[in-house]
């Protein structure tokens, strides 16, 4: 393969494809990509749709994106309808992103997919990174309270099929991807990530229980440490510190061949960015009201009902004047805007205050997966308290920054009050700063993911969550809105991705082979 063509990226348990986005994306505008996704692997029909849809896109050149792709964004066609038009590309697209689940595909068939893709390229990158549920904090958690055999679950050792495709496939480089918790999480009492540096070191021994001479060394994307010196949190990336809108701490570990004798360049840390300069320039929209048939007056009729309560009432003169002020000028905003609760798919010409040309790129004046969640009459005062307090205070709210009246009817409410247990657990963007981490919580609970505009009083949309993700407008989320947050939670911010892919193309470029 000649330089002048892309490298070839393998992209396994890809989600909606961030990771493999951002090696795609580099030089794809200027018409000149240095990487081709030869495959994606991706075994949740949803994201693997979104993948499809995604992997179909790109293979038209950036500026003749066909106007039936935006006809099906825009509800005007089928997708059986746009893939029909243009079987070629989506024969393409299809063997590219493949809908299979690792650990139950016998290996020696994804074996040979891989090699097939491959056809014989030596300068390539494996990416990607096993599901995150056993390693997060909360999926811990929660997968210990209602799985009693949470010590066998096979997702504590899904990364052994990453580590397979290595020693099958000896790539020059891998990129390996997962959540902070792994840096916490064990098994047996003992702490699993020693176990898999060692393992991703030595792939040929971990999984053939030999070694065949196949070694690595790990680097860090964030220090210039020697590799034999690097810590486990040596490779904690920390994606606010290098342009993404969002506090979002992922382990970015990077594999090189041990015969390979060059050392990366590192990620250039950039100035930070918020989310209102992310978000703010999107259409502005309502929540709208669960379990009751839903109306703008109604919505305006309930969130205006708050100046009625005892503890607005006392707000000036009980410390929390400034908030009860950010809450009388949303009352007027609210009056008098029009706002509907957002659509799937929304007519919209604005641009972003950052990279407003990779967001709104060929968008062809809409925005899609736009539509806002309903919020129970309860819970939409406890919105505007929690988004008015952070527009007050520059920080977001604890339960015992709460009045009583608006505590929710949790039982361990209390705890949380007393600052001991979920004691953020109504917690709102603050504007000027990074977002929180979009994780895949979102998908079932809005609570802590609250707009920091008081006047739109609601949770994020799927689409805000995406544009703090760095996902470009133009690229459409597949399935149900629950699947679509939780994809969005669960991927690589594709800018980040981007400033990585890089890094390994400049490891392929100056490798001799």
């Amino acid at each position: 393969m000649s330089d002048k063509e892309p490298y070839k990226v393998i992209d396994v348990f890809a989600g909606p494809g961030g990771l493999g986005e951002g090696f795609a994306a580099l030089g794809y505008d200027a018409g000149k990509p240095s990487f081709k996704l030869a495959l994606s692997i991706e075994k949740d029909p949803s994201a693997h749709s979104t993948l499809l849809l995604r992997s179909f896109y790109r293979q038209f050149d950036s500026e003749k994106i066909p106007p039936e792709y935006w006809s099906y964004a825009k509800g005007k066609i089928t997708k059986a309808e746009l893939f029909d038009l243009y079987p070629q590309q989506i024969k393409a697209a299809a063997e590219e992103a493949q809908c299979i689940e690792l650990g139950k595909t016998p290996p020696h068939e994804v074996k040979n997919l891989i090699k097939q893709r491959l056809n014989g390229s030596e300068k390539w990158v494996l990416v990607g990174g096993p599901p995150c549920q056993a390693y997060s904090l909360v999926g811990r958690a929660r997968m210990r309270s209602t799985n009693p055999d949470f010590e066998d679950d096979v997702r504590h050792f899904l990364y052994r099929e990453y580590l397979r495709i290595i020693a099958d496939h000896r790539p020059p480089v891998f990129v390996m991807e997962n959540v902070k918790g792994i840096l916490s999480a064990q098994h047996s009492g003992k702490k699993i990530i020693g176990s898999i540096l060692s393992d991703l070191r030595k792939p040929d021994v971990a999984v053939n229980g030999r070694s065949s001479g196949l070694g690595y060394r790990l680097f860090s994307l964030v220090d210039n440490k020697p590799p034999e010196k690097c810590e486990p949190e040596d490779f904690l990336v920390k994606a606010e510190k290098y342009g993404i809108p969002q506090a979002r701490h992922r382990m970015l570990i990077l594999g090189i061949r041990e015969d390979i004798h060059i050392t990366p360049e590192t990620l250039q840390k950039s100035e930070a960015t918020s989310v209102a300069q992310a978000i703010g320039d999107l259409p502005k929209i309502r929540s709208a009201v669960s379990k009751e048939p839903d109306t703008l007056e109604l919505w305006r009729e309930i969130l205006d009902s708050i100046t009625s309560e005892a503890w607005y009432r006392k707000g000036r003169s009980n410390g929390l004047s400034q908030t009860v002020e950010k809450i009388d000028k949303a009352l007027v905003s609210i009056q008098k805007r029009e706002l509907m609760a957002g659509a799937e798919i929304m007519n919209y010409t604005g641009s972003p205050k950052i990279y407003p040309g990779w967001y709104r790129h060929g968008c062809d004046g809409i925005v899609t997966n736009h539509a806002g969640r309903g919020h129970m009459r309860s819970d939409l005062h406890r919105y505007l308290f929690v988004s008015a307090y952070a527009a007050a205070n520059g920080k977001s709210v604890h339960l015992s920054d709460f009045p009583t009246a608006l505590l929710p009817a949790h039982s361990n409410v209390q705890e949380g009050v007393q600052n001991s247990h979920f004691s953020d657990r109504f917690r709102a963007q603050v504007r000027g700063r990074p977002s929180t981490t979009i994780t895949s919580h979102i998908s079932k609970d809005g609570h802590y993911f609250i707009h920091y505009d008081p006047s739109q009083c609601r949770s994020l949309t799927v689409r805000e969550a995406a544009r703090l993700q760095t996902f470009p407008d133009s690229y459409k989320f597949e399935g149900g809105r629950t699947s679509q947050y939780h994809q969005v939670g669960n991927a690589v911010p594709p800018l980040l991705s981007m400033q990585v892919a890089a890094i390994v193309h400049d490891i392929l470029k100056r490798l001799k082979i």
